[in-house]
């Protein structure tokens, strides 16, 4: 057989290979910024996942902006009600490598959170954090006496990097 014919065999039995492979591959984690009005009518664009913490406990994690691009940015961490109880203000801990934040416990300037008896969330000024971000590096958020480390994945950076400039609703 020829090296010419060898080739073309092996190229018409790689293309359906190549093609059944591309098909099952995961897809790479699409960005899940949502935009829409709140009660009062303004605008809120948001970043919301569920993480896990290094003791397995799960978190809902939430990065918005209210009002037009330049408007407020928080983070609001929220554990499950009657398992954790957070008191405030306690600064969040975020690094990144050698790069550290202390991020600014605005829990109680929110109305929805201040009058919330639970205490099992709390909200934290955004806005340094993510004017400092170059890449969309993994994070590690520590909240003392909470929760010792909680990893926050590049994928869901990429989408609070992406808060500033979102469009509104």
């Amino acid at each position: 057989m020829s090296l010419q014919i060898c080739g073309r065999i092996g190229v018409l039995l790689l293309a359906p290979l190549l093609a059944l492979i591309l098909a099952i591959a995961p897809a790479p984690a699409l960005a899940q910024v949502h935009a829409h009005p709140d009660a009062e009518g303004t605008p809120v664009v948001r970043s919301l996942e569920s993480l896990r913490d290094l003791d397995d406990q799960s978190w809902q994690v939430v990065a918005y902006r209210e009002g037009p691009p330049g408007g407020p940015l928080r983070l609001r961490i929220v554990g499950y009600p009657g398992k954790v109880r957070l008191d405030h203000p306690t600064a969040l801990e975020v690094r990144s490598g050698r790069q550290r934040w202390a991020l600014e416990d605005v829990t109680l300037s929110s109305a929805a959170l201040a009058g919330d008896t639970r205490s099992a969330a709390a909200e934290f000024d955004l806005a340094p954090l993510l004017a400092d971000l170059e890449q969309n590096r993994p994070l590690r958020l520590r909240l003392p006496q909470v929760f010792s480390e909680l990893a926050v994945p590049p994928y869901v950076v990429a989408e609070w990097r992406s808060l500033p400039d979102a469009p509104a609703p």
